[in-house]
């Protein structure tokens, strides 16, 4: 049992992989490269809201990956389409240039970004319905390790190799890597997961329960709200270390190693804690840790001629926090979801963590531009706080105990 559950694990890590290596070029190496090239930070933060879009209104066609399954055509199947089409929009980067030709790659990214999501729907629902609650937040802390190693190597690690290689190499190693994750799927056996509810009304009044749940709601709220701070943060923390005199090869070296292992042993710890420790608790801690580094790191900017080794040292903290953070609330999620609707409901979770992400960001770029970066921190760790008081009245399943 425990060696099936590992060989799992190890699968949705892989699978994961495959979903950061994308999110890391757009949202780490991109807006860097933009920004070192005069792009204004309205627009770069226009692009990674835009971006984000499929993945706020992912759980509009979760219900399709829940529902619309068959012995010839189940999770593998959702899975497998999704990434192919995630490798293809990609394809034309090759020859476009994202200076010249930014609107061009605006649309297939957004396009990307709807198959990136349609995959992710259907290995959450799957991880959902195959891993026990009471090992869910080791699973969340090792799925968002192999999502940060995606994000290394193509977010700082693009930035510092593509000066060699230059970026259509940067670009045909990420569709390779997309495609590596499609081999494994095709070849590996994947769990079994339950059957599709095609009774008449089964799915209906399985959805009709949870929108009447006041915990479904409250959980909405939560994903809307807590992350704001270290969303805004992270996506700023390019710019902004570009305008307090860091050189591009030390931002990449920062996100590609630093950052990511700042984050992964938090996520492994973080994950693992919740299981023991409890869901609430563990978030609201990890929250309050977070947001006093982001505090921190404004009182420094304001303060001026803070050493960059002292900014950089407040972001390594501040994504310490976040992996700790992300992998229990993340496993909270789970435990709130109907396994009947793994695809659907805990996609909604996660469409409203990106549903913050994008406010977020975009308040944090019109608040930076105009009032500075320390103001638009501040302002974001503000929301992250109130979203405690949704956090206390959370309540989880009744028959999820973990």
């Amino acid at each position: 049992m425990l060696g099936m559950l590992r060989g799992r694990i190890a699968l949705f890590t892989v699978l994961y992989a495959a979903e950061g290596a994308p999110i890391g070029f757009i949202w780490w190496a991109l807006p860097t490269m933009l920004r070192t090239t005069g792009v204004p930070i309205e627009q770069i933060t226009g692009l990674t809201a835009l971006v984000l879009l499929p993945w706020i209104f992912k759980f509009l066609w979760a219900p399709a990956v829940d529902a619309l399954r068959s012995p010839r055509w189940g999770f593998r199947a959702w899975i497998l389409t999704a990434q192919t089409l995630m490798g293809l929009t990609l394809l034309p980067l090759l020859w476009l240039d994202p200076a010249a030709h930014f609107d061009t790659w605006r649309l297939l990214l957004v396009l990307h970004a709807f198959s990136a999501a349609t995959q992710d729907v259907a290995i959450d629902a799957l991880a959902i319905n195959s891993v026990p609650p009471d090992h869910r937040g080791l699973l969340n802390g090792s799925m968002q390790a192999g999502m940060l190693g995606g994000r290394s190597l193509f977010g700082g690690g693009a930035l510092f190799v593509a000066s060699w290689l230059g970026w259509n190499w940067i670009v045909i190693l990420l569709i390779a890597w997309i495609w590596l994750a499609l081999a494994v799927v095709a070849l590996v056996r994947l769990p079994a997961a339950p059957a599709p509810a095609h009774a008449p009304g089964v799915f209906r009044r399985a959805l009709s329960d949870a929108l009447r749940q006041r915990t479904t709601w409250m959980g909405i709220a939560f994903a809307l709200t807590s992350a704001a701070a270290f969303e805004a943060t992270g996506q700023l923390a390019g710019p902004f270390l570009v305008d307090r005199g860091v050189e591009s090869a030390t931002i990449g070296l920062f996100f590609g190693v630093v950052v990511v292992a700042a984050m992964l042993g938090g996520g492994l710890l973080g994950g693992a804690v919740s299981d023991r420790w409890g869901r609430r608790r563990s978030v609201a801690v990890f929250l309050a840790g977070f947001v006093a580094t982001i505090l921190l790191l404004a009182a420094a900017d304001a303060a001026g001629g803070t050493a960059p080794a002292v900014l950089l040292g407040l972001l390594a903290g501040m994504y310490f926090f976040v992996g700790l953070f992300t992998a229990a609330s993340y496993a909270l999620f789970m435990d709130l979801t109907d396994p009947r609707l793994g695809g659907t409901q805990f996609s909604t979770f996660m469409a409203a963590t990106n549903g913050c992400e994008a406010w977020s960001t975009w308040t944090a770029g019109r608040i930076a531009g105009s009032a500075g970066y320390a103001s638009a921190f501040v302002v974001l760790s503000v929301a992250s706080v109130l979203s405690l008081f949704v956090l206390k009245h959370l309540r989880r399943r009744p028959e999820v105990d973990t």
